[in-house]
């Protein structure tokens, strides 16, 4: 087993050098998880943002020969419970296939002030 942190110069960069966006652990036959922190991104409403950020995931696993159809699990962050729906009409647009195990949680607030969502994945990569 091989365990590579990364910021691919491919996908959008991080907004603090304190971590890693991607943990890859790569097994002896090829297959890898990828461990994707949780992402935010710029917008006034949550669709923008929910938008936002699934683009930057879906750039982060491609840097990784994955796509969003490989995600297992995703942990949702919302500062209003409320929206939940609006999140998950934009959600449905990206994850188009078998759904990932999910958690959603209400928060009072994310690290930035103007962050209504963020979203941390886990993807299984097959081997190719």
């Amino acid at each position: 087993m091989q365990i590579t942190l990364d910021n691919p110069a491919s996908a959008p960069q991080p907004l603090s050098p304190y971590y890693s966006q991607v943990a890859r652990i790569e097994h002896a036959d090829g297959s890898a998880l990828l461990f994707v922190s949780g992402q935010i991104a710029e917008g006034d409403t949550l669709t923008e943002q929910t938008r936002g950020v699934f683009e930057t995931l879906a750039a982060l696993l491609e840097a990784h020969g994955a796509s969003l159809a490989d995600v297992v699990s995703i942990r949702t962050y919302l500062t209003d419970i409320a929206k939940l729906e609006e999140y998950g009409t934009v959600r449905r647009q990206f994850l188009t296939g078998t759904p990932p195990t999910s958690m959603t949680f209400e928060v009072s607030r994310l690290f930035r002030p103007e962050a209504l969502v963020e979203v941390e994945v886990v993807a299984a990569v097959p081997v190719r």
